[in-house]
């Protein structure tokens, strides 16, 4: 929070919320972040990342249906098969760690997707009434709000040993600190500013793909005719929403 705010005095935004504003960020804040992470990381009690990811990916669908009646965004056919493609791509990409949802993950599975029906919502909500706030300001004020919720249930129901991280541990801390939290939620507010809630929304089925292609060239990961072809699906996805 403290960084993105120093980069928004850098670039001459004020920090100041507007007073008729300030609850309405609270429950951006909430939606988008507090919500939608923090349901997103406890549902893998139950789940493995595969099944998690999955079930947190189906957002597209719910914003894409909640955009309609809430922001008049009427499917057109090539958004609907951007967002089958994109989904496939998912589904084909995780499908070779296995997906079996039974009674004893069920309670992981819906936790997850509460937490991607959120973030759904939060992304209509935003679009629909969108805060006067300068752009970098905006992100810096929903990170905070929303992951403070998130570092005191971390403090009070965990056992932080903060001394006992390695060299590695704070460097992955600093890493999703910066990029995830910083430079992807400055990203994607700026995309939902620019595109359709909808469409917006299906641009986030290439996470995946990419975190795939990350680890076949960082980890040595097996990169087969599976993954390429998952990715050539979130591709066709993505083209078809930028051409639309």
């Amino acid at each position: 929070m403290l960084g993105l705010m120093a980069v928004a005095k850098l670039m001459g935004e004020d920090l100041t919320v507007p007073r008729g504003e300030r609850l309405r960020l609270v429950w951006y804040s909430f939606l988008n972040v507090t919500g939608w992470m923090g349901l997103a990381t406890v549902g893998l009690l139950w789940l493995s990342a595969s099944e998690g990811a999955i079930v947190a990916y189906t957002m597209p669908v719910w914003a894409a249906l909640m955009a309609w009646p809430v922001l008049g965004e009427v499917p057109r056919r090539s958004r609907i098969v951007a967002l089958v493609a994109g989904l496939l791509g998912v589904v084909v990409l995780l499908s070779s760690h296995g997906f079996a949802i039974d009674m004893a993950k069920l309670p992981g599975a819906l936790i997850v997707l509460l937490g991607a029906l959120l973030f759904a919502y939060g992304t209509v909500a935003t679009k629909r009434a969108p805060l006067t706030m300068a752009p970098a300001a905006i992100v810096a004020w929903q990170v905070g709000l929303g992951c403070a919720p998130l570092l005191l249930a971390g403090l009070v129901l965990e056992d932080a040993h903060f001394a006992r991280l390695s060299i590695e541990g704070w460097a992955a801390m600093i890493y999703m600190a910066v990029l995830p939290l910083c430079l992807c939620y400055l990203t994607w507010f700026a995309a939902l500013r620019r595109l359709p809630a909808g469409a917006a929304a299906i641009g986030t089925l290439l996470t995946p793909a990419i975190g795939v292609l990350a680890a076949a060239l960082s980890l040595g990961e097996p990169l087969g005719a599976r993954q390429l072809l998952a990715l050539c699906l979130t591709l066709i996805g993505i083209v078809l929403v930028v051409r639309d």
